[in-house]
């Protein structure tokens, strides 16, 4: 089978190789085989590869994190085979196999490029917002890097939670993205005098909640709200923050970390309650997840990491794996 095992480091995606002769591995107990149909890019498989990311898989691994496809083999009695599903585990071959507590049913109307973009996301966003930023209806929530995957997933379920969504970005055509789902102020954060955008569209209050999952904690701190919430998510500007701290003691501030995945080690009823939460949006029709409008191959993985390291790219990058199925249509 085709798919891209990592045998050493490397530098960067131009030094990915396809290989051709790969065997799939065979499902342990609570694990499934899955043939990938779709799968989503994020910018820490760019980190992985490289070594760079806080999980480090021992060597060899496939890369890729998140995918959609259609189960092969099962060793659990929740999923057949035929069953179309959704999950995390390394994705960028044409059969993988995943712990079955990392696979979920595709829900009704979601299509497999909609779905191998929604498994990291959409959770990310939902516990960073609700579950660590505690944020309400009414409140203003500004949404940094919001036309990319996880920043557009929190636009949407912040606008269908009620709260006011101020989201940045980089460029006009995210923005424009940012803006068709659903947020009420647009800023570019380039702007040297963006922080005051965000005042005055508050009308001096400051944003409630700062969703940052690029690392501009440091300069948000001059245009938060008193008693406002920070959630730091990632670091795609690619450097760590030193703090002003007496800001936060003198707006009397929170900033708090989000670390989804290891709720399954502390708190797994967390990751069951947001499943829950986010399903319920959906199927109320408030999450779309936005697919970005060019779809890769396999063969063209090192093109689409590039593109997202880039930041050329809105939305969720999908690479697609297998024709077998058509995973634009909607199940």
């Amino acid at each position: 089978m085709k798919g891209y095992l990592i045998t050493k480091l490397l530098d960067g995606p131009d030094e990915l190789v396809l290989r051709t002769d790969l065997s799939p591995a065979e499902p342990e107990q609570e694990e499934v085989q899955v043939r990938v149909v779709a799968a989503g890019l994020n910018f820490f498989d760019i980190l992985q590869i490289q070594g760079k990311y806080q999980w480090k898989p021992p060597l060899p691994f496939i890369c890729g994190s998140e995918w959609s496809g259609i189960i092969l083999r099962s060793t659990v009695p929740e999923f057949k085979p035929g069953d179309p599903v959704f999950g995390s585990s390394h994705s960028l071959a044409e059969i993988i196999t995943a712990k079955a507590q990392n696979v979920r049913h595709i829900p009704k109307g979601m299509s497999f490029e909609q779905a191998a973009a929604f498994y990291v996301t959409y959770p990310t966003s939902y516990a960073g917002l609700i579950v660590r930023g505690q944020l309400k209806a009414g409140e203003y929530c500004l949404i940094h890097a919001a036309g990319g995957g996880v920043g557009l997933a929190a636009v949407q379920i912040a606008k269908a939670l009620g709260a006011i969504v101020i989201a940045t970005a980089g460029s006009a055509e995210k923005l424009a993205v940012a803006k068709a789902n659903g947020a009420d102020f647009i800023i570019n954060y380039r702007d040297k005098d963006w922080t005051d955008q965000v005042k005055k569209v508050t009308r001096g209050h400051g944003a409630d909640v700062v969703y940052d999952p690029v690392g501009l904690v440091e300069e948000s701190t001059r245009c938060i709200a008193w008693n406002g919430r920070i959630v730091v998510i990632g670091f795609a500007k690619g450097t760590f923050e030193k703090l002003p701290t007496n800001r936060i003691l003198l707006k009397n501030i929170s900033i708090v970390g989000l670390h989804f995945g290891a709720y399954s080690n502390f708190e797994p009823e967390t990751i069951q309650s947001t499943w829950k939460g986010l399903y319920e949006i959906f199927a109320e029709g408030k999450l779309n997840p936005v697919v970005y409008s060019k779809i890769f191959n396999l063969e063209t993985v090192p093109q689409a990491m590039n593109a997202l390291a880039s930041r050329e790219t809105f939305g969720k990058v999908i690479v697609k794996v297998s024709n077998d199925h058509k995973s634009d249509s909607k199940l």
